[in-house]
């Protein structure tokens, strides 16, 4: 089996790293200007945030499930 018995753990922790790196990204370093009228200037901030603490928290379980 590819990767072994953790491919699920894997996945997990890629895809709650990245959601916790761009929604950082997103507050961080926002976007120049918005390409249209119904794009947002900037991310709205509650919203991000929750976002990337869940990606954090998902990372984070996924690490700890590989690392035992």
């Amino acid at each position: 089996m590819f990767l072994g018995d953790d491919l699920l753990a894997y996945l997990v922790l890629a895809l709650g790293g990245a959601l916790c790196a761009g929604n950082v990204l997103a507050i961080v370093k926002p976007p120049p200007r918005p390409k249209s009228e119904e794009d947002l200037p900037r991310a709205p901030i509650a919203r991000t945030v929750t976002m990337a603490v869940i990606g954090g928290i998902a990372a984070a379980w996924a690490l700890a499930s590989l690392l035992s």
